[in-house]
């Protein structure tokens, strides 16, 4: 059920109104002035039903997950946070200062299930049009990167284990009696240093085992509760080094192993994204997670034409590295990759060929901060949907974020032209 609109309030001289006590000029503040919140209002109520227990308010939930964001916490830090933080308070709506948790850290993943993908990507939306002409350059930058998923490094062994220890657990949730258990025998072979192809073959064969006695030994009901997850063990036990499609987690079977050409990573476990900024402003206009290790140059038809429809423009060059070559347009968009000059090229073309590949590097940032300062390094969310909405609200931070500094840095300036007299009035017009 869809929470109860709190309104306004009426003063109170006791607890006077928490925004009167913070900085105004605080970026935080200053956001949340211009974020559309009634617009995720609107979007959202079609989700709640109208029976049931209340839910949090939408701006509440939407504010903390900006907020994680923003502030690279988990789950659970933004809640704890949100309680010390009084400027957290004021930017999810809040009038009076809290002393208790604005909810349970679990709500954050039903919040998500429920908005899905498409609520993710309206936020980002948002994000992008808070920058307004900004975020309409006729040139873009485009690059690809992997957004890896919170697993381990897979090998067999690991894997195996797992098959093997989850097989027990099946067993003894359905009161199954194992001929073997191999619980004396499979410590011993883990502690070997180095694991030779006798050990793994081993191992193998109890994995086969058990497995196997499972599908004899459980009843048809639970045979059916338990079918996907058989099958997936089943499917990891018959992979082979050199097979294609392979599970590389148990509990994250649809990640992919990417090669990015990395030499200090040859190799990174999750999807793939692609991320369109603009080429002077910095703006990330467009954010794609892609479900299938596509080559760099199929990526683009999908990721400009999202960026058309978010910004209702279309950009006239799209800027790529190497790892594009082959296309050379897509629709009404030059796409263009370095080359080798031509004989025919004069001075000046020369010129410009290198300052926009050089002005193409300042995507390799972007994409850094989104992944260290804005929860993009490291995929906590499950599932192909986890990775979109992960990748939507890293960008829709980044977004903020520059808002909010462009924000401070023009405060800052209009308190130099006001001391200075009219010495910083050329510069204040210049930033207008």
């Amino acid at each position: 059920m869809k929470a109860k609109s709190r309104g306004n309030r009426q003063a109170n001289f006791l607890f006077p109104d928490l925004l009167d006590q913070l900085n105004p000029a605080h970026p935080l503040l200053k956001l949340a002035k211009r974020i559309p919140w009634q617009r995720f209002e609107d979007e959202f109520a079609g989700l709640y039903s109208q029976a049931g227990r209340p839910a949090k308010p939408i701006r509440l939930m939407v504010g903390l997950m900006l907020l994680k964001q923003l502030e690279n916490l988990s789950d659970e830090r933004v809640v704890e946070a949100w309680v010390a933080n009084p400027y957290f308070q004021a930017f999810c709506g809040e009038t009076h200062f809290q002393w208790k948790f604005p909810c349970d850290p679990s709500d954050f993943v039903y919040f998500r299930k429920r908005i899905g993908e498409e609520g993710a990507r309206l936020i980002f939306e948002v994000s992008v049009a808070l920058h307004g002409e900004a975020a309409k350059e006729a040139e873009v930058t485009v690059d690809t990167t992997v957004q890896e998923k919170n697993i381990t490094f897979p090998n067999d062994t690991k894997l195996l284990t797992k098959i093997i220890k989850r097989c027990r657990k099946i067993a003894a949730d359905e009161g199954i009696r194992l001929r073997r258990s191999f619980k004396r025998e499979l410590p011993g072979l883990l502690l070997q240093r180095f694991k030779s192809n006798r050990t793994i073959k081993r191992i193998r064969t109890m994995a086969g085992v058990l497995i196997r006695e499972l599908e004899r030994k459980l009843p048809r009901e639970a045979l059916a509760r338990h079918g996907e997850t058989l099958q997936l063990f089943r499917r990891v036990h018959k992979q082979k080094r050199t097979d294609k499609n392979k599970v590389y987690s148990l509990h994250e079977p649809d990640v992919l192993c990417i090669g990015k050409g990395k030499e200090h990573k040859k190799y990174e476990f999750g999807r793939k994204a692609s991320l369109v900024v603009t080429k002077t402003t910095g703006v990330i206009v467009g954010a794609l997670s892609f479900t299938e290790n596509v080559y760099d140059g199929n990526t683009l038809p999908d990721v400009l034409e999202q960026v058309w429809q978010i910004t209702e423009t279309c950009p006239q060059v799209a800027i790529c590295d190497r790892g594009y070559r082959g296309r050379t347009r897509v629709g009404d968009t030059e796409i263009l990759t370095p080359r080798r000059p031509k004989k025919s090229d004069t001075p000046c073309q020369r010129r410009n060929a290198r300052m926009r590949f050089r002005r193409r590097a300042a995507i390799e940032p972007v994409i850094g901060h989104v992944k260290h300062d804005h929860r993009m390094a490291r995929n906590f969310l499950k599932g192909v949907l986890g990775d979109a909405i992960n990748l939507f609200m890293a960008a829709a931070a980044f977004n903020f974020r520059k808002w909010m500094r462009k924000a401070a840095q023009f405060l800052a300036l209009i308190l130099s032209c006001l001391l200075d007299g009219t010495k910083g009035e050329t510069s204040l017009q210049a930033v207008v």
